[in-house]
């Protein structure tokens, strides 16, 4: 569909894509190139140095003097992660209609904001705009009937928390609505992990969720992220049970919401007995512990001692499980120094980026 159709001849919706970065000079200039290669010209493009120490700033600043839609702004001090993304939200124009906050290694497929633009145009009711995204070599956000292109927020709130469907990506992956930002600030709490998550289920209580079922985005897999780093104490679990306790009442109710925390307690619980066997470190019980902190539970909110004793009568009385459990943690112990020598982060490629799963 032409660009002009999306409202009207001469007054297409504008666009804020901000990018906040730090450090992230070998990929930012595909990220730029990416927008700059849109079908959709009625954009202004937001990028925030967060005080960068390599070429990420002077890349970026060529394509500002070359192109008049790309602002770039420095922060006063260098910001956490959470911060500079909702420092970086500020400066979005107060005409914007829409916004999407593009990461800085990742980049966007020439159709995306065109698309989204076009579906959310399309259905007032939508705040957030997503599709199948490109995450490394992997295509996710799989789950709805392809005939599904617009679903209540009540609805993509049970899919994602029940069923587990990834429908909202990362940052890069989803258009909003510019009046649903500016009316919340800061837009993404500053929470443990998972906050942009977190924003998008507080939108879903009020608004739909729009889907395209074609890739739009590409994320590029970092395993030197927050969320990587976080991988080996089993974010999952506690991610679910979290999720459950904090917008679970606000999409299911009854009976219903009963069954669903129920069901994520023991999920949640018979993980954390399995991992009391598998003599995990004090890290990975600080880790929880902190976790839960923040929803104002602990180990005994869910009931632990009962699903350790669960655990230890199914180590008692089922050996082949037994024997089993112990050459996977025999095969661990013996993988993990490699693992160690192998591991080769670049410090100055950590990007800002989405911490979701």
């Amino acid at each position: 569909m032409p660009t002009t159709e999306l409202n009207s001849p001469t007054h297409p919706p504008l666009v804020s894509v901000i990018t906040p970065f730090y450090n992230t000079g070998q990929y930012i200039a595909e990220c730029i190139e990416s927008v700059l290669a849109q079908t959709y010209s009625h954009w202004e493009f937001i990028l925030v140095n967060n005080q960068s120490t390599d070429s990420s700033r002077s890349v970026a600043e060529r394509y500002a003097r070359e192109d008049n839609r790309i602002r770039l702004l420095d922060t006063p001090k260098f910001l956490s992660q959470v911060e500079n993304f909702n420092e970086a939200l500020r400066y979005m124009s107060p005409e914007s209609r829409y916004c999407q906050v593009l990461l800085a290694d990742d980049w966007l497929f020439p159709e995306s904001i065109e698309r989204m633009v076009a579906l959310a145009e399309a259905n007032p009711a939508v705040g957030i705009v997503s599709s199948y995204r490109l995450f490394g070599d992997e295509i996710t956000g799989s789950g709805l009937r392809y005939s599904s292109t617009v679903i209540s927020g009540r609805k993509a709130g049970q899919l994602m928390l029940r069923d587990g469907l990834y429908l909202t990506g990362s940052p890069s992956s989803i258009l909003l609505r510019a009046e649903i930002v500016r009316k919340t600030q800061p837009f993404y709490p500053e929470g443990w992990l998972h906050d942009d998550t977190e924003a998008c289920f507080r939108i879903l209580q009020e608004y739909d969720l729009g889907f395209i079922h074609q890739v739009l985005t590409f994320s590029r897999k970092d395993e030197d992220s927050i969320t990587s780093k976080a991988l080996r104490f089993g974010p999952g679990p506690i991610r679910r049970y979290m999720f459950a306790v904090q917008y679970g009442p606000q999409f299911f109710s009854g009976d219903e919401y009963r069954q669903y925390l129920r069901r994520e307690i023991d999920f949640y619980g018979e993980f954390l007995a399995a991992s009391v066997f598998e003599f995990k470190k004090k890290e990975f019980w600080d880790f929880h512990r902190k976790g839960l902190k923040t929803i104002g539970a602990d180990f005994s909110s869910i009931g632990l001692p009962k699903y350790v004793l669960y655990e230890l009568a199914d180590i008692l009385f089922n050996p082949k499980k037994t024997i089993g459990r112990f050459i996977r943690l025999f095969k661990n112990s013996q993988q993990q120094p490699k693992r160690k020598e192998s591991a080769t982060p670049a410090p100055s490629a950590t990007k800002e980026q989405s911490t979701s799963p």
